[in-house]
């Protein structure tokens, strides 16, 4: 699994954070995502697809 990222869409909600904390993180300034893994491990595809699924601005993407 591969996450992407559009910060430019990001609203700073941090769901994905609170979610996926390995996967996500926020920028301190203004609170955008961050994508730490953009390729992690398959015991947290759940916690991703959740994330994906949270985000109320669909500022992340998962690709096969």
């Amino acid at each position: 699994m591969k996450v992407t990222i559009e910060p430019g869409r990001c609203v700073s909600a941090g769901l994905c954070v609170q979610t996926a904390p390995t996967v996500f993180d926020q920028r301190e300034h203004d609170g955008v995502v961050m994508l730490l893994a953009e390729h992690p491990s398959d015991d947290l595809s759940e916690d991703v697809e959740d994330a994906v699924l949270l985000c109320p601005a669909r500022a992340i993407q998962l690709n096969a």
